[in-house]
């Protein structure tokens, strides 16, 4: 039973249902505000700044980057690790809690899934560049082809993260799509514009809300739902193995699929918090996304990033436990300290410490604070990936291979233009998508009714 009078109302302000369909969809009618314009733009110039460096690197090659022999794995890998890392929670986010039953998800879940979508997009971008002769890509496709016996190599961590992306993706946007059908089909009922009724009816696949389809609907959900909640796991799994398969000091480890995978839930949860705090912000979405949705995610990132923090000192440890020269000279002397200690330290008191402000309640319900840390969050998990990446390259088994590695502008623009494809994919979200789940809202509205332990005669014991 959902007890409002311990865990809070998932909607405030008792609204009609016809009130929660309007209020949702006000951001689509409203006129687009002016900060909206201006980040855009800027979305915009950073991926302008994107594109010409994707364009140098394949008309002049991956010589414009700062990889070479000793660092073949540069910013391009540490970025793809960090944005699929982001992607992870969307789905995370909504598989899990729709599985586990969490009623608080509805006011969170589209927005975490748009996430996942943009995320994954900008992460399958670097293996594609990275690749050197990227309009050879159709090589990774494993098809019957006229090219004799050259098929794909099934032992290559490069086709593992192409299964894997391609995989997650398609699963990640069906999941994110067919979850609009029932707003989309609300818009073209509701809507005046001609345009809207006839694009949003478009997309609505014709939703007429019968029982039969909303049986179809919420099975198909639940299928793909169990599909996604195997390749949350799956996925960074994979990611991981390609480190877990070689034998450079620092990579060579079991620990690597369940860290990542938590690392990934853990960075892309605090961007679900940056993006639910925008909205609550700058869309006054304070009646759907309240205080307590917001607390809930920040004792969520709370118990990951304990994990977290468990997972770098046992790495330390079996560091030092092992006996080997190398891998104690990697930990303590080249991350801890040395060449990358900033990077270490970044990492650790960015993932490991500062979160733990959110045992504080005053923290959690601070929306400056929170907006804050979140962002600290996914900047030190960025430098996890760096550590990860880099560190163990620059230094190997042979002093006479060592080598300093620093991007180059190129690299670091790559990296920036898929922030400005991120954001400018977030902000069409925010303008033209139901931000919140319509559908879902209006059925869990009706724990908005105060329930007590004892339920008076003819009242209804919801689950």
């Amino acid at each position: 039973m959902y007890k409002t009078a311990v865990r809070g109302k998932l909607v405030d302000g008792d609204k009609s249902l016809g009130q929660i369909s309007t209020d949702i969809l006000s951001p689509i009618d409203a006129k687009t505000p002016l900060w909206w314009y201006g980040a855009f733009i800027v979305s915009l110039l950073l991926f302008t700044w994107g594109a010409i460096s994707i364009y140098i690197t394949v008309t002049q090659g991956i010589g414009t980057w700062g990889v070479h022999n000793s660092v073949g794995w540069g910013w391009e890998i540490v970025n793809f690790v960090w944005w699929i890392g982001i992607g992870h929670a969307g789905t995370a986010f909504s598989i899990f809690l729709l599985i586990l039953r969490q009623k608080w998800r509805t006011a969170i879940n589209r927005a975490a899934e748009a996430m996942t979508v943009f995320a994954v997009m900008c992460a399958a971008l670097f293996p594609l560049i990275h690749m050197g002769r990227s309009w050879l890509f159709f090589y990774v496709f494993p098809y019957p082809n006229t090219r004799g016996p050259l098929w794909v190599n099934f032992n290559s961590p490069l086709f593992w993260d192409f299964v894997a992306i391609s995989a997650y993706l398609l699963i990640s946007a069906s999941f994110w799509y067919f979850g609009m059908v029932p707003d989309f089909a609300t818009i073209r009922d509701t809507t005046r514009s001609k345009i809207k009724k006839a694009v949003y009816g478009f997309f609505a696949f014709g939703w007429t809300g019968s029982s039969k389809e909303w049986l179809r609907y919420e099975g198909l959900a639940f299928v793909l739902g169990g599909i996604a909640a195997v390749l949350v796991v799956s996925v960074h799994s994979i990611v991981s193995t390609d480190f877990a398969v070689s034998v450079e000091p620092g990579w060579h480890t079991t620990l690597f699929p369940p860290y990542f995978v938590v690392g990934a839930i853990f960075s892309g949860f605090a961007m679900v918090l940056t993006l639910v705090t925008l909205m609550k912000k700058l869309y006054k979405m304070d009646d759907f996304i309240t205080e307590n949705h917001v607390d809930a995610v920040c004792r969520i990132l709370v118990f990951i990033s304990l994990m977290m923090g468990t997972a770098y000192l046992t790495e330390i440890f079996i560091a030092w436990y092992s006996g080997s020269e190398y891998e104690m000279y990697l930990f303590f002397k080249n991350r801890i300290t040395g060449d990358y200690a900033f990077q270490f330290w970044a990492m650790f008191i960015f993932n490991a410490l500062v979160p733990q402000l959110f045992w504080f309640r005053k923290i959690r319900r601070n929306l400056l604070l929170v907006f804050i840390v979140s962002i600290v969050i996914n900047i030190g998990m960025w430098f996890e990936r760096f550590n990860i990446v880099v560190t163990s390259l620059a230094k190997d088994y042979l002093p006479s291979n060592w080598a300093p590695y620093h991007p180059t502008i190129i690299e670091i623009g790559f990296f920036m233009g898929t922030i400005g494809l991120f954001g400018a994919g977030v902000l069409l979200f925010f303008r033209f998508l139901p931000q919140i789940a319509i559908s879902e809202v209006k059925m869990v509205s009706k724990f908005n009714i105060q329930q007590t332990d004892h339920l008076k005669p003819g009242h209804h014991d919801y689950e």
